[in-house]
C-alpha cells in the first residue's frame, strides 16, 4: 500500500507546474537547451565570449558572440528564431524563448 501512495505521489506531481522552479528550468535551458548551450558561447553572464582566435591577412582577429544581456525581447526572439553565421537552430518554443530572455536579463 505505502508503494502505491508513493507512486501516486510521483506521479501526481509529474504534470504540476511547479515540478521544477522556473529559474531552474531556464538555467537548464541556457546551459543546454538543444544540443551546445548558449553559455559555451555568450558565457555564463550572457556577456559574451571570445569563440576563437582567427588569422586574416597577417592580422589576428577575436570571433565573438555578442552580449545577450542587454537585448530587447524582441531581438532576442529573432535571434533564435531567424539565427545566422554560425549561431545554431534551436527549435524553442515561445514560451521557452521567453523563459530564457527573462533569465539572461535577470528578470527570473
Amino acid at each position: 500500500m505505502r508503494l502505491l501512495t508513493a507512486l501516486f505521489f510521483i506521479f501526481s506531481t509529474l504534470g504540476a507546474d511547479d515540478f521544477i522552479a522556473k529559474r531552474d528550468y531556464a538555467k537548464l535551458l541556457y546551459s543546454n537547451p538543444r544540443g551546445i548551450g548558449c553559455d559555451k558561447c555568450h558565457g555564463e553572464d550572457g556577456m559574451g565570449l571570445v569563440i576563437a582566435r582567427v588569422k586574416k591577412k597577417g592580422e589576428i582577429r577575436d570571433f565573438s558572440a555578442p552580449r545577450i544581456d542587454n537585448v530587447t525581447k524582441q531581438a532576442f526572439f529573432k535571434a533564435l528564431n531567424s539565427p545566422k553565421d554560425i549561431m545554431p537552430k534551436y527549435s524553442l518554443t515561445n514560451e521557452e524563448m521567453g523563459i530564457l530572455f527573462e533569465y539572461i536579463t535577470n528578470r527570473l
